[in-house]
């Protein structure tokens, strides 16, 4: 079990935040970008094209609530097209501009203030991350699935399809057992390389072979 494990780490462990250039931290705009990248994957669209999507917006100004509020509506447009995510980009830019509002008129700016106003309860924090129009029950487990690296109280987080990636690979599937396999500290790395197994079957057939 474990060498599948440290080959898995090894072949597909980083964040989708780390693939789309986002800084885990727990700070302000490291959270929003991490919300406005969950946001972007939320719809029936590839990862890679959402995180492409998240690095033309990050380029554009739109990496914090107040630089998201300040490009106008054709310039989220625009930079979502730029990462080629055109199916979703008008109705896209809209709930990301009301995203930014909500977060700077309800956390004053500051996602921080969220596990306090959800008194750090899972299931609070996901009605409160519900609130933000676009993110559904997907969107609250991709949140929440790489802030656990920065939010400790978030720990384990293993979504379902976090689950399904190591059914795949022959690893249990609860998330207590899961959450042995590695330190605390790369949790969020783990669950992201789980998601990775599950949606890629060549993957996780090199990582067992």
């Amino acid at each position: 079990m474990q060498a599948v494990v440290k080959k898995l780490m090894r072949e597909a462990g980083h964040t989708f935040a780390e693939e789309a250039g986002i800084p885990l931290k727990d700070q302000p705009a490291a959270l929003f970008k991490l919300l406005v990248m969950a946001n972007l994957m939320s719809t029936r669209i590839t990862a890679g094209i959402a995180l492409a999507a998240t690095r033309e917006l990050l380029k554009a100004g739109g990496g914090t609530p107040r630089g998201m509020s300040r490009l106008t509506w054709q310039e989220r447009v625009d930079a979502l097209g730029r990462g080629h995510y055109v199916r979703y980009d008008e109705s896209t830019a809209t709930r990301l501009g009301e995203m930014a509002e909500l977060v700077q008129d309800k956390y004053d700016g500051d996602l921080r203030r969220l596990p306090i106003e959800a008194e750090r309860d899972k299931d609070r924090a996901a009605d409160l991350l519900k609130e933000f129009k676009g993110i559904g029950p997907t969107g609250v487990d991709i949140f929440c699935r790489e802030a656990q690296t920065v939010w400790p109280w978030l720990r384990p987080y293993f979504d379902p399809q976090a689950q399904k990636g190591a059914d795949r690979l022959g690893l249990p599937t609860d998330p207590e057992r899961l959450a042995d396999q590695v330190p605390d500290k790369d949790l969020g790395r783990f669950a992201a390389a789980l998601v990775r197994a599950a949606r890629d079957k060549r993957l996780a057939e090199a990582v067992i072979s």
